[in-house]
């Protein structure tokens, strides 16, 4: 082949490489700032706006949360201006605060009939007018905003109304406002959840803590007054113990702790025991060190060790031993307590444990309720017992748990 025709192919296929070289680069480009399609797009930015709206939403609908939110939903309902009301009256107007007057209007409609409401005014037609508030036939008094209104129900109950504005109240603005006014009510409901939760937490440590004082109390004081005159120097480590005992569990630092703080609790109370007891008593630990720093239901150890004693071991004229271990199983920690006491039925385990009632076992119970209600029923209490053969109890913790991360303090 002639050079010049050389020449003309290498040229050529230089070009065609230098083509697909720049088309590779511009594809490259896009796909770092590409957030994907249209679609992906918009569900991106709904779900983001409707995260940053339910933070606020929790504490319902009155003071500076319906304030904020309000924001995010006008944005998300891509209204001229959004209202948010309770059963007072109008808590919240982003957009255009003169409309407040015409919202509240708006808004004690929906909340006296619990129905959607619109004010479309004369030049909507027929079928819009159905909707239309009583008294309102004209439209409002700016004379270009038409309005939407929808309940907020939170169980069952009327609680307030979302009041969207816009040139023209169309179709798709009254179901997604419709939609958005349930979704409040539904973050509504999961805050009211939430503060019942802990209001559960604080009740049953209330119980455990009464359950604790008038059992508990009367035999450490009257271990401690036996050494008082034979050995008073264990009975001065002994009182030591009991104040360390009392602080820890009358304490009022939250519903979390670390299983070290615990387990320092757990050995003040042992101490006691130990005293009780005297020879009758063994206790091992079995304790990984990477376990420690594990973030634990406040007084959710102890109780499992004293139900090992004053129910496994004390109706064993021989006593017994108690073995606490916890290791490191992957995501979660698992935290045992073993006892060689007398066990009991499986079926009253059951029993003890769905009974409503009094029971003396209202610590084991107790645990049981808290760790399901914060980690959920799968993370509930294991316990192997028979008549005769002990009882072993198995707590497994989320090592993972952002929502009580500030929890992570050590007692003073």
């Amino acid at each position: 082949m002639p050079d010049a025709a050389l020449l003309a192919v290498a040229a050529f296929a230089l070009g065609i490489a230098v083509t697909l070289l720049a088309q590779l680069i511009r594809r490259q480009a896009r796909g770092v700032g590409d957030l994907g399609s249209d679609a992906e797009r918009a569900t991106f930015r709904t779900l983001s706006l409707a995260s940053r709206a339910a933070v606020h939403l929790r504490g319902g609908l009155d003071g500076e949360g319906a304030h904020r939110a309000s924001r995010y939903l006008r944005t998300l309902l891509g209204s001229e201006a959004i209202a948010v009301a309770d059963r007072t009256g109008v808590v919240s107007i982003d957009g255009r605060g003169e409309l407040s007057a015409v919202a509240a209007r708006v808004a004690a409609s929906v909340i006296d009939t619990g129905q959607r409401q619109l004010l479309t005014g004369r030049s909507a037609g027929a079928d819009a007018r159905r909707e239309t508030l009583a008294g309102d036939e004209e439209a409002p008094s700016d004379g270009a905003l038409q309005a939407v209104g929808a309940p907020v129900f939170v169980n069952g109950r009327v609680v307030g109304a979302i009041v969207a504005f816009a040139n023209r109240v169309q179709a798709p603005l009254v179901r997604a406002t419709t939609e958005v006014a349930a979704w409040c009510g539904a973050q509504i409901e999961l805050g009211e959840l939430e503060t019942s939760r802990a209001a559960l937490a604080e009740a049953e440590l209330r119980a455990l803590r009464a359950q604790i004082s008038p059992h508990f109390i009367y035999n450490a004081l009257s271990v401690i007054a036996s050494y008082t005159s034979t050995d008073p120097e264990r009975a001065r480590d002994l009182l030591l113990d009991f104040a360390d005992f009392i602080r820890y569990t009358l304490r009022s630092q939250g519903e979390f702790t670390t299983l070290a703080d615990e387990l320092t609790s757990v050995h003040s109370y042992v101490e006691l025991e130990r005293a009780r007891f005297e020879e009758r008593l063994s206790v091992t630990l079995r304790i990984e060190p990477e376990t420690l720093a594990t973030v634990i239901p406040f007084l959710s150890l102890q109780p499992l060790v004293e139900n090992a004693i004053r129910h496994g071991l004390e109706p064993r004229e021989a006593g017994g031993t108690v073995v606490i271990a916890a290791r490191d199983d992957g995501t979660h920690t698992e935290i045992t307590v073993d006892d060689d006491g007398v066990g009991m039925r499986p079926s009253a385990l059951r029993a003890l444990l769905t009974a409503g009632g009094r029971t003396d076992h209202i610590g084991l119970r107790n645990v049981d309720a808290r760790v399901r209600s914060i980690y959920g029923d799968d993370h509930a209490l294991v316990i192997e017992t028979n008549e005769g053969a002990g009882t072993m109890v198995r707590m497994r913790i989320p090592k993972s748990q952002p929502f009580n991360e500030t929890e992570r303090t050590a007692v003073p």
